[in-house]
């Protein structure tokens, strides 16, 4: 497996109209998308993007209580890093290449935030960190 982009990290927000200040506020931020929902993932979404123009941040707050970012909320109550996603050519053959070494792919492949396909890999095979794998946006 060839190290692809990173393309975003994502942090788990409690409140991301708190978070969407505290960017734009504290850290400068003038490029915020306009939240999204995301009811199949059990989530709201903003993109941050930083100056380069490159690697963004994706602030995550649950739609509901039983939303996976709510679990990790539940456990995390201030919010924090969630996960990393690096970017691949070909998502089935990154599914493979995980799959063939043995890691733990979590769920199906599925369509992301950024309407690209993507998967998780567990953060025990992944040194502690959930990864998001995803296919290159064309």
């Amino acid at each position: 497996m060839n190290l692809g982009r990173l393309n975003h990290v994502g942090l788990a927000v409690p409140d991301l109209d708190a978070a969407r200040a505290f960017w734009r506020e504290t850290m400068g931020a003038t490029e915020l998308c306009e939240p999204f929902d995301m009811p199949e993932q059990g989530v709201r979404v903003c993109f941050v993007d930083t100056p380069n123009g490159g690697t963004q941040v994706e602030l995550l707050a649950p739609l509901s209580g039983d939303s996976p970012i709510g679990g990790f909320l539940s456990k995390n109550p201030a919010g924090g890093q969630h996960h990393l996603c690096f970017e691949v050519p070909d998502i089935a053959a990154a599914r493979s290449e995980f799959d063939g070494m043995g890691k733990r792919i979590l769920g199906p492949t599925r369509i992301g935030a950024h309407g690209t396909p993507i998967f998780f890999v567990h953060p025990k095979d992944m040194g502690g960190i959930l990864t998001e794998i995803m296919e290159t946006p064309r």
